[in-house]
């Protein structure tokens, strides 16, 4: 899609755009509309999420999400309204996507309750190092792209396109893999917790 700036000569006003996408449900007037606030976008995707690749990406996803929410509301100012969708937006990628760092937290933190309270600890459940090297041992047990773009993207801070030219994959790929990786992983570790039990 592209993101057609708004024609200095004939500009019109936020209301008469949004009045003219509800009527007509052009994409092309939307995206005239949306490409004023694509700044404002982006800083507070970034502000929220922390990372340059996933806030571009939520950029779109905000104007896909606008494509069906603008019919439904009566908007009297769109700036604002868009400032609350991009917050909510950011704020359930936040709270379904964590961050494979976030979640061996958490699994460490768990594992390690688990630990406390059981009756009679293996000598080596007391290093709490045992659970980086679980979680070492699982990244090593993935399939090969799923391996390299976690190594990639967790342990080398790469981006989605840096990973794509090096690995000579399509981005989709790379988020696909990466997506799969983490479920594997946190199964992976499960999976261990329950054979301690």
């Amino acid at each position: 899609m592209n993101f057609i700036k708004r024609n200095k000569r004939i500009q019109k006003s936020d209301q008469e755009l949004l009045g003219e996408f509800v009527r007509t449900g052009d994409l092309e007037v939307l995206g005239e509309l949306y490409s004023d606030y694509m700044h404002l976008v982006y800083g507070v995707c970034l502000n929220y999420l922390k990372n340059r690749d996933e806030s571009k990406d939520a950029v779109m996803q905000i104007f896909e999400k606008l494509i069906i929410e603008i019919p439904k509301h009566q908007i009297e100012n769109f700036k604002n309204w868009l400032y609350v969708v991009t917050k909510n937006y950011c704020l359930m990628q936040l709270r379904t996507e964590k961050t494979l760092a976030g979640k061996a937290q958490e699994w460490m933190s768990e594992s390690i309750v688990f630990m406390e309270n059981a009756p009679v600890l293996h000598p080596i459940d007391e290093d709490e190092t045992n659970i980086d090297k679980e979680l070492e041992k699982c990244i090593e047990k993935l399939k090969g792209e799923q391996k390299e773009c976690i190594l990639l993207f967790y342990y080398e801070n790469r981006c989605y396109n840096e990973i794509a030219v090096n690995l000579n994959l399509d981005e989709k790929k790379v988020k696909s893999y990466l997506q799969n990786a983490k479920r594997n992983l946190k199964l992976c570790l499960e999976k261990k917790h329950v054979r301690q039990e």
